[in-house]
């Protein structure tokens, strides 16, 4: 059984300084490149040159500047699913998608993330990411982001108060309290309990409801429609906040979402159920005959060495995050029950690994509330 506490040696994160923890993932960004051009063909260039000849979609491709990408990814994504052995691929790299997106809203919303205006924020890095640069996006921008803030997260840093600190500053005249706050908000990895209802209902809306459509029509303007889920994703989640900030009788409070069964369940039940469903139907569907044509082979091929190299990328941040146990039960959880439901089981016990590694010194002062498994996500 994985027990955080158990580990016999410290994370890369602790022990490897930042420039070399950034050698391998720009080495995977050159290596997803050249395994993209190698796997390059005629079929997939051709289909660009229609576009920019307005041969094809020409109500999309004549639009100026944006019209001849935004037809050739519609063309490219519209061929790749024209089988039913690349939609049952597809489900599975869209739920594995849809757990990454959970993941990354959810770090964006607790305080610990706030000084990192990239994590903070991930609408423009994801909308980069399904628009132009696909898993280099996670290789030089989004993972990079992530264990930048891992060293100043995680790693002790000086400047961070701590007991010694707080008895420092009481005999200097500064109450020990403001430390402890700014300590807390430094090390807090509790979300608002808004957060807690708006990010699945945003991931849910926002990316899934639009992955669905998209997979059960494969026309080119549910496929269009998809390309710009992330602001889907972000405008759903800051309505319902901004909604329930208006509507509720009650003080905000702060929930750690992995402490609290009913906030766990909300988060991940949609995801992890998408996942299940996907991998069952991708193994039932390799019973049957193949049934893509050349076009399709093509386009799904560049998706499926996409996907392959976002995988490791995940899995040696999290590596580097909190040590090998995590990504090794993520690699067979994903092999038994779907890479998304591997994303979501990883993430918990990556979480239950940074708080064992965060344990904090005790310090007087107050200590802002906690929930647990009784409180409910809003309060009247």
């Amino acid at each position: 059984m994985f027990s955080p506490g158990a580990r016999r040696w410290r994370a890369p994160v602790h022990a490897v300084t930042l420039p070399y923890l950034m050698v391998l993932p720009v080495v995977l960004a050159l290596v997803t490149i050249v395994a993209l051009f190698f796997h390059s063909d005629v079929n997939v260039a051709m289909m660009w040159s229609q576009c920019h000849s307005h041969a094809r979609i020409p109500q999309l491709s004549r639009i100026p500047i944006i019209g001849t990408p935004l037809c050739g990814l519609t063309s490219f994504f519209h061929a790749a699913l024209d089988s039913h052995r690349t939609t049952a691929l597809m489900a599975v790299i869209l739920a594995y998608v849809g757990a990454l997106s959970t993941v990354c809203t959810l770090e964006s919303a607790r305080p610990c993330n706030a000084p990192s205006r990239l994590i903070r924020n991930p609408t423009p890095a994801w909308l980069l990411f399904n628009l132009v640069g696909g898993a280099a996006v996670w290789q030089l921008i989004i993972v990079p982001a992530f264990l930048l803030r891992a060293k100043h997260h995680m790693v002790a840093d000086p400047q961070l108060p701590t007991a010694n600190s707080a008895a420092t500053a009481t005999a200097s005249g500064t109450h020990p309290a403001d430390h402890h706050d700014a300590h807390y908000q430094v090390r807090d990895r509790s979300i608002p309990d808004a957060e807690a209802i708006a990010i699945p209902v945003a991931v849910t809306l926002g990316y899934f409801l639009p992955s669905i459509l998209m997979l059960a029509f494969n026309s080119y303007v549910t496929i269009l429609l998809w390309l710009f889920f992330p602001l889907y994703v972000s405008a759903i989640r800051h309505i319902i906040c901004y909604a329930i900030g208006k509507l509720r009788t009650s003080e905000p409070r702060t929930v750690h979402p992995e402490d609290t069964p009913p906030t766990l369940a909300f988060f991940y039940a949609t995801p992890v159920l998408l996942s299940v469903l996907a991998h069952v139907f991708v193994i039932w569907n390799l019973t049957t005959p193949d049934d893509r044509a050349e076009m399709t082979r093509s386009t799904i091929k560049f998706i499926e060495i996409d996907f392959l190299f976002i995988a490791a990328t995940v899995l040696y941040w999290v590596l580097v995050e909190v040590g090998w146990e995590v990504p090794l039960i993520m690699l067979g959880s994903s092999i038994a029950v779907g890479p998304g439901a591997g994303i979501c089981l990883g993430w918990l016990l990556r979480e239950k690994a940074m708080l064992n590694e965060l344990e904090p010194e005790p310090i007087t002062g107050h200590v802002p509330h906690r929930s647990d498994e009784q409180t409910p996500l809003l309060q009247s």
